[in-house]
Formats: structure tokens, sequence, C-alpha cells
């Protein structure tokens, strides 16, 4: 009798363990996702005005499958996005994940900078649990709002055992990206993300996770960068190039203190001439210049048309203006080594 009482009570804690919930805590930011408008059909709304406890309590089923904790970084509209909250919002996203107080972690955010923060947060959290970015294209108060599918969606994901070590996730309209390869395509559409070079690496339906690929590149545990030794952020401007250009931005970059320049340039990342001497004169400043282009896809390739041993650039590789952005400021938070530099922009 003994025997079998302490079988079955053992029985009845494996239980208990295998169907205990994961604990998911909710990081809000702000955004569309939080936003509200005076009517269904009001295009004008107000970001961020919606608190974290609200967003929780608008979806409800979320609280069946896990337990659920939220807590406010900021109420921002994302175009307000700054280094400040990059910082504060990683911070604790590590400190969660590395104390074991989540499974995982959801950062609700605007859709405008969502896939920078994404990258930032791939390139810094040291840790392989699951993240995952969500936003909405349409605010609370909207009809058909996407954001609370979106939110139960995105918490299935970060409480998926398949999606560990799968580095930061974007969960939008039913599809899971890597914050590598995202990038945000239509100003409205709720179909906006995209991976242009690569494709979504899953999808998840009505909570249902299925993934299909993995990210290569190196990311969170893997990554050379580490939050907790990074305290600030350095000034790296983006310099839009177009036909009949002029020098006078990158000037002003550079005299305004300027660490590093993403060169978005045409094609395959080619200058103006004035824009190319300007820049050549930036790198014997001791600017990083990095070479990358307009067009949104593909390589940007090294010694093309653009003689880039002779001007002292490097080169972004497959990386959009404003993720390359975001890796040239923390490697520049690292080193100087332009070498190594480029180094990261062909690994991470």
């Amino acid at each position: 009798m003994r025997f079998s009482f302490k079988v079955v009570a053992l029985m009845l804690l494996g239980a208990t363990v295998a169907f205990a919930k994961p604990n998911i805590y909710i990081l809000a930011t702000g955004g569309t996702i939080a936003g509200s408008s005076d009517g269904a059909l009001d295009t004008s709304y107000t970001s961020g005005t919606v608190t974290v406890d609200k967003l929780i309590a608008a979806v409800p089923e979320i609280n069946k499958i896990a337990n659920i904790k939220g807590e406010q970084i900021s109420q921002i509209g994302s175009q307000e996005m700054n280094n400040e909250v990059w910082l504060k919002l990683a911070k604790r996203v590590n400190e969660l994940l590395k104390s074991g107080k989540a499974d995982g972690v959801v950062v609700t955010h605007g859709t405008d900078t969502m896939e920078e923060t994404a990258y930032f947060l791939n390139l810094t959290v040291k840790s392989d649990k699951p993240i995952v970015l969500v936003g909405a294209m349409r605010n609370g108060t909207s009809l058909s709002a996407d954001g609370p599918l979106n939110i139960y969606n995105a918490v299935n994901v970060a409480m998926s055992k398949d999606a560990v070590g799968k580095g930061v996730m974007v969960v939008m309209n039913d599809e899971i990206h890597a914050a590598r390869e995202v990038t945000k395509t239509n100003t409205t559409g709720v179909d906006t993300f995209k991976s242009p070079n690569a494709g979504k690496i899953g999808t998840v339906f009505y909570g249902k996770v299925k993934f299909y690929m993995s990210p290569l590149r190196k990311h969170t545990v893997n990554s050379a960068f580490d939050i907790e030794k990074i305290n600030a952020l350095p000034r790296v401007d983006i310099v839009y190039n177009h036909s009949n250009d002029n020098p006078d931005f990158v000037n002003i970059a550079v005299k305004n203190g300027a660490k590093g320049i993403i060169n978005a340039g045409m094609g395959n990342g080619n200058p103006y001439p004035s824009v190319l001497e300007a820049l050549g004169e930036a790198v014997k400043s001791g600017v990083i210049v990095a070479r990358d282009s307009r067009v949104g896809t593909g390589e940007t390739t090294m010694d093309g048309e653009v003689d880039d041993k002779k001007y002292g650039f490097i080169t972004t590789d497959n990386l959009n203006v404003q993720k390359a952005r975001v890796l040239l400021m923390l490697a520049l938070a690292t080193t100087n080594d332009k070498a190594k530099i480029w180094e990261y922009f062909m690994t991470h």
C-alpha cells in the first residue's frame, strides 16, 4: 500500500510539473497596439495610451496558457524610440531571462521601428529563451483591430520549446520572422512585415506554432555584444543618396560628432561623386563609414564600382540601412578596430 501510494504521489507530481504553465512577461513600450482613437473608422489615433494591464486584460485567453506578468517600459509611438529606452528594455529583458523569473518575454512595440529594436535585442541579450516583439497595424479601438490575436500568437511563440535558441523574433499577421531579416514593407497593411532576403522562419495560427527555418547569423548567446557591458551608444548617422546629390549631410554629420556613417547609396551602394569624396574625408577624420544600399534587399558588395580599400570603407552585407546603423552603434561601443567591425557585419 505504501509503495502504491508513493507511486501515485509521484505520478501526480509528475503530471503537475508536466502541465505547469510557463512564466511569460509582457513588456510594453507603446505603439499602435496600445493606441486609441475616437471611433472604429477613425484613421487618426494616439499611440501608447493603453497601459500594459489593459493590453493583457483585452486577451484573457493568454492567462489560460501561461502565468502572465506585465511591465510598462515606456508609452511612446515607436517613431520616438531612442537609446535610453533601448538600453532600459534590453537590460530588463536580459535580467528577467537570466534570473529565471521568465521562461519567455513578449515586447509590445510600435511597428515603425520594431525591426530596429528587435535587432538591438537580438545582438545584446544573453539568453536562448524566446524573445518576441509584437505590434499592430490597427489601434485597439479600430474596426478589426489586429492587436489581440497578435498578442495571443506572440505569447504562444514565447512559450514554445521550438522557439528556444532562435533569437529574437517578430510575430505579426500569423507569421514568425527573425529579427535580423524582418522589415516593415507597407505603411498601413496588416501584412507589412516581410523578410525579403530570407523569408519567414515560421507561422503561428491561432496559437499553433510551426517553425520551418532557423536564423544562422550570430545572435543572443553567441553575439559579440553584451548589454551588461554597454551603458551608452555612440552617434551613428544614415545619409541617404540620390541623383544630383551633394556632400552637405555627410559634412554636417561629421561636424556634429558622428562616430559612424551608414551611407545609403544607389544600387550596389554607389554614392554620388561629391558624396564619395566627402565620405573619404570623413574616414580620414576617424569616422567609420559603412556602405549600404537604399534598395532594401540584396548584398552591398565590397569593391564593386567603389574602390573601398582606397577610401577606407567597409560594407554591410545584406543588412538594410536601419539595422546596419544598430550594428555599427554596438560595434563602436565595443571597438574602433575597422577590420573587427567589418567582421561583425559578416557574421551577425
